[in-house]
């Protein structure tokens, strides 16, 4: 996050209506926080938004994606520094709202890429595995069987 304002956090260039930015707000599930905040949508952001909590931080940049309706989404370990119930929100609100995007998650959690079409597997760079995560977790539940 940027020192401002929540507004020019999630609309840098003043693009959308406070209509919008509220709908946005809610989709995230921002909505009631902000509206208990005393300045609302004109809440200070300090610089690396350090008075927003981890997860707000996280809603707020997910809330800026929601706005500009981007086509291409990445996604870098965006649910690592949050708990489960903010790793969860985030995962049903991508789903939910980005269906029509490609998405690119980098992450070291399966449960971030689980609903993924095709999983990239590196170790140390280079391609360990590639195919679904269904597939991949299937193979891994057979290898660790036959060494038993």
């Amino acid at each position: 996050m940027f020192e401002g304002t929540l507004r020019s956090n999630l609309d840098p260039m003043e693009e959308h209506t406070y209509e919008q930015i509220w709908e946005t707000l809610d989709m995230c599930q921002l909505g009631d926080e902000v509206r208990r905040k005393q300045g609302k949508l004109d809440s200070i952001v300090s610089e690396n938004g350090e008075n927003w909590s981890m997860g707000q931080r996280q809603l707020v940049c997910l809330g800026r994606v929601l706005l500009k309706k981007n086509k291409i989404l990445v996604l870098d370990e965006v649910t690592a520094s949050v708990d489960t119930a903010t790793d969860n929100l985030i995962q049903h609100t991508t789903k939910q709202h980005f269906s029509d995007c490609t998405i690119i998650t980098i992450a070291h959690r399966i449960t971030s890429v689980i609903d993924s079409d095709m999983v990239l597997l590196l170790n140390q760079g280079l391609i360990e595995e590639y195919d679904s995560p269904t597939r991949l977790l299937r193979e891994q539940v057979i290898i660790f069987c036959s060494t038993c």
